[in-house]
């Protein structure tokens, strides 16, 4: 009886109009719910707006900066890749910085080899005077170990054995001064005017050139058909007289299938960094690519794979 009786007391309560105040008091609230509602409708409509437009302008930056040159990201410090066949330069870091260039040098070394017509097949023995007394790296070439011109070419160019680049340069016509000469003398002539050689290995530091220099090199390097082969073969089986020893390419693009590459080299001392020179065909054309001072096992590989996936860009052709 008392809560009835309360109930029917507050029902009794009305307003200046007539209607009860309870009643009033459900309609104020629902008029400023449907105010506040219309109020926030145009805000969140121009937010969503607004989003999309941010949305649309960060899809175009994104979209614009994978196709501006500038955006190509290259960490070795030296780099140059050059259109083979018009000579064009299609990207440059540091072109003429002169720095050491490890066993790039082998390049040279095969090609003055064969240039001076040497008997291909005539048995080498690796001696003492070929063991590197600067670096004090590894060869899989024991002292004693007899192999023919030929496979020290291979393994020079494939493996970068320092022994092997060192028996052909102790064996060329004249000895190793001569074949350092001869070294000089082709660079000269190849215009290489930055270019200078004391060694045929690169283990030593007085080896220096620069990336448009050795864009030259490379390109003469090319010219030499088993320079081509011995340079790109993923591995070979080598009989040193004592027992077979198997020699993989120091390159690991090569064992890429993505990648159709006519010629390559690396090379690696403290003072040079990670060193890369290919000449490849990237979107249907010959390029030529150099990569100097890459830091890092793998630097000079992602760079080389960057490029690659730049130049396969409309932008770039």
């Amino acid at each position: 009886m008392t809560y009835r009786f309360a109930m029917d007391r507050r029902s009794a309560i009305r307003g200046p109009y007539g209607e009860s105040v309870t009643h009033t008091y459900y309609k104020t609230a629902l008029a400023i719910f449907l105010f506040v509602a219309m109020l926030m409708v145009p805000v969140t409509e121009g937010i969503a707006k607004s989003s999309k437009k941010a949305t649309s302008k960060h899809r175009a930056a994104k979209i614009a900066a994978a196709r501006n040159p500038q955006k190509l990201v290259i960490r070795s410090a030296s780099a140059l890749v050059e259109d083979q066949r018009t000579g064009k330069l299609l990207i440059q870091k540091q072109p003429g910085a002169v720095v050491p260039i490890a066993s790039i040098t082998k390049l040279m070394t095969a090609m003055v080899v064969l240039d001076a017509e040497s008997d291909l097949e005539e048995m080498l023995t690796i001696d003492k005077t070929d063991m590197d007394m600067i670096r004090h790296s590894r060869s899989r070439l024991p002292v004693g170990s007899s192999i023919t011109r030929r496979d020290a070419l291979l393994v020079a160019l494939m493996a970068s054995d320092n022994r092997a680049a060192h028996a052909l340069g102790r064996t060329y016509p004249g000895g190793m001064a001569a074949c350092v000469a001869a070294m000089n003398f082709k660079a000269r002539k190849l215009g290489m005017s930055e270019t200078r050689f004391t060694d045929p290995t690169g283990l030593s530091s007085g080896n220096v050139s620069s990336a448009r220099d050795l864009v030259r090199l490379v390109d003469e390097a090319y010219q030499y058909q088993l320079i081509r082969t011995f340079s790109t073969s993923k591995k070979a089986s080598i009989d040193t007289g004592r027992r077979i020893v198997e020699f993989h390419n120091t390159n690991l693009l090569i064992q890429n299938p993505r990648w159709q590459i006519g010629l390559s080299k690396t090379g690696f001392i403290g003072e040079a960094g990670r060193c890369l020179v290919m000449q490849a065909y990237v979107a249907q054309r010959p390029v030529l690519i150099i990569l100097f001072d890459s830091q890092g096992r793998l630097t000079r590989v992602g760079d080389a794979n960057r490029i690659k996936k730049w130049l396969e860009r409309p932008h770039s052709l």
